[in-house]
């Protein structure tokens, strides 16, 4: 539920877009009343739709934890009798809290958590204003049936790796919170007026008001009747279906739309609140799968359907990322290329094989291999001491070093060639570099690095490269006839994409693209929409055959023509 509290009009009037909010998540001892005592307090830090800084802490008890909740939560008696008392790290988490929104899973028991916690350690509570993701989760994303936060972060396309500890599940709470985010800023405008939105809408559905989209006359789980999908061609595309005042309930794609859109009022297929509504079905035809795929991600976003929740990603696609926008930058893994300015190399198929690459390549070229947020440290790390890391955490290492470093790790990925051929070359010159320098156990170590790395790279499949290095025209043909969707992906997104017709010459599109081709030592900057829809394109690419037109600035109007001319061909 939403907490009506009194919080300073300034904080209200922030424009949502912009403001900042601290996700927050508490265990506790597993008592009720005046005897539940906080035990661990995760919080983190969200801003733009985009988890930034992390903080945790444990908390000294009064009374003994049971053992029972000790092999729940993870928290043993010993962790927090070491820890800090409320009295020192309450104050730092109203410091955060200040000026900013607290977000939570239930929030009105983290509320009250928080609360009495401030009142027993004598520290004054900041009274934020309160969202609670619940809350957001029953109108913002009514078809998620269990609102549990591991349950409702899988519906949402969010894996879920650790629970019932604070900062693992706030994060989950706050990547919750993020997929939801772009749903609340289109229904209010600031901070006041989401609050005031939950609150409106609670009281409505408790006068018993309708919670299944307003259908006329439609119920959750109750039939209509079928809805004439006569018109639709047997072609690839998208499919809409609508209710009969216009409005949006779903939007689907397929390689046969007609085929497609009947099966969802076959007896055995779901049948959901959106169904019952159905009485209008248009569509949108494309010239192939991939294209199909871009258009329904587009429509989904513009539209907004209710029908539609955010898919996940269930195949073994992932990239490799580098972010360069932090201190100190890290490899990671993630299952889109990162947006903002970074470095993306995929897709790659198989996440441990990927994360494995990760790991050799971060000791590799002694790399951090920490997360984003880097802690200060006294001492040098265990990576640090066996010199397979620069050791930033120390406050003594010059930036540019470390950045000399993390290049030459990124250039192996982002030449003309295949990527993994070229850091197996980098390995065998290590290795002769170390046995002319007589380190024989270096030249040792690096060998069997290279017979792991040849394993996992021919596990990985393809020839990794990173995705804006490879400037193409790309036509992805339709599945029986002479007809193709033309990608240009230059610069690490989709430049522009459309059917190929005699009204859209390719040459028209591949001109003014062509200086962005030239090899920039910048890496691009793309926006989280534009990284999703190079997911979508460069995952089909890598598992259907298509034909591809590496661009160049030297490529000329003859040569896209003749191109197009022999696929057009060739298909017919």
């Amino acid at each position: 539920m939403a907490v009506d509290v009194d919080v300073p009009s300034t904080i209200l009037d922030h424009p949502l877009a912009t403001a900042e909010f601290l996700v927050v998540d508490t265990e506790t001892n597993g008592l009720g009343g005046e005897q539940c005592e906080l035990t661990e307090i995760g919080a983190v830090l969200v801003g733009g739709g985009e988890l930034h800084e992390r903080w945790e802490t444990l908390v000294q008890v009064r009374a003994p934890l049971s053992r029972g909740i000790q092999r729940f939560t993870g928290i043993s008696q010993t962790m927090v009798d070491e820890a800090p008392p409320a009295e020192v790290s309450l104050p730092e988490l109203a410091d955060q809290l200040d000026g900013r929104v607290l977000v939570a899973h239930n929030a009105a028991f983290d509320r009250r958590v928080l609360a009495q916690a401030f009142a027993r350690a004598g520290v004054a509570w900041p009274d934020p204003p309160v969202l609670c993701t619940v809350a957001l989760a029953r109108q913002l994303h009514p078809l998620a049936r269990q609102r549990k936060l591991k349950l409702l972060a899988e519906s949402l396309g969010i894996d879920v790796e650790v629970s019932h500890r604070a900062l693992a599940d706030a994060e989950t709470c706050a990547r919750v919170f993020c997929a939801l985010f772009p749903r609340l800023c289109a229904n209010a405008g600031s901070v006041g007026q989401a609050l005031a939105l939950l609150k409106s809408r609670r009281r409505r559905a408790a006068r018993g008001g309708r919670t299944d989209g307003g259908g006329s006359g439609a119920m959750l789980g109750v039939r209509r009747r079928k809805v004439d999908c006569s018109a639709l061609p047997a072609e690839p595309g998208v499919y809409i279906f609508r209710n009969p005042e216009g409005q949006p309930l779903y939007v689907g794609k397929s390689v046969d739309i007609r085929a497609r859109a009947k099966a969802h009022f076959r007896p055995s297929s779901p049948d959901g609140a959106w169904v019952a509504q159905a009485e209008i079905v248009d569509h949108v035809e494309t010239h192939s799968e991939v294209g199909a795929l871009l258009t329904e991600h587009r429509l989904i976003k513009a539209l907004r359907p209710p029908g539609n929740e955010r898919m996940k990603h269930d195949d073994r696609w992932v990239y490799l990322r580098c972010r360069l926008d932090i201190a100190y930058p890290v490899l990671e893994i993630g299952v889109e290329p990162a947006p903002g300015l970074a470095v993306n190399v995929g897709p790659l198929q198989g996440r441990f094989a990927a994360a494995e690459l990760v790991e050799q390549l971060t000791s590799l070229f002694a790399l951090r291999h920490c997360g984003r947020g880097m802690k200060r440290r006294e001492f040098p790390s265990a990576y640090g001491q066996m010199g397979r890391c620069l050791s930033p955490c120390l406050g003594d290492l010059d930036p540019n070093a470390y950045r000399r470093r993390l290049d030459e790790a990124l250039a192996l990925f982002s030449g003309e060639g295949d990527g993994g051929k070229a850091l197996l070359r980098h390995l065998d010159d290590e290795m002769r570099r170390a046995a002319a320098e007589e380190r024989f156990e270096r030249a040792g170590w690096l060998q069997r690095r290279r017979a792991r790395l040849a394993v996992l790279l021919e596990r990985l499949g393809g020839t990794p490269s990173a995705t804006h290095t490879r400037p193409r025209l790309v036509l992805a043909s339709h599945p029986e006839a002479a007809r193709f969707d033309a990608l240009w992906l230059v610069g690490g997104r989709i430049a522009h994409w459309a059917p190929l017709t005699d009204d859209l010459p390719a040459w028209t599109v591949t001109e003014p693209l062509l200086p962005a081709t030239r090899p920039s030592a910048a890496p691009p900057t793309a926006t989280p929409d534009e990284s999703a829809q190079m997911r979508i394109a460069t995952t089909w690419l890598a598992s259907h055959p298509s034909l591809e037109l590496r661009l160049t600035p030297e490529t000329t109007r003859a040569r896209v023509e003749r191109f197009v001319g022999r696929a057009l061909t060739a298909a017919a």
